[in-house]
């Protein structure tokens, strides 16, 4: 599901990755996995520290379950 403007101010500041910048929204398992990918990618391309991709990827595990753990 793609986000709109409405649809995202609508998700709680709790539900994202970053929730102090809003960023990395995790409403559901989808946006968490495209999360976790994402921040990797961001760090590969030097626009994301690594202490944020590892928040991000904590907080996408915790939405995805104990398993996705591993794949990262």
């Amino acid at each position: 599901m793609k986000l709109n403007a409405a649809s995202r101010k609508k998700i709680p500041s709790s539900k994202f990755g970053l929730p102090k910048q809003r960023k990395y929204p995790m409403e559901d398992r989808k946006h968490a996995a495209v999360a976790k990918s994402y921040a990797k990618q961001e760090v590969r391309k030097g626009k994301l520290s690594p202490a944020s991709a590892s928040k991000i990827r904590a907080k996408a595990n915790r939405v995805l379950g104990s398993s996705a753990g591993a794949a990262y």
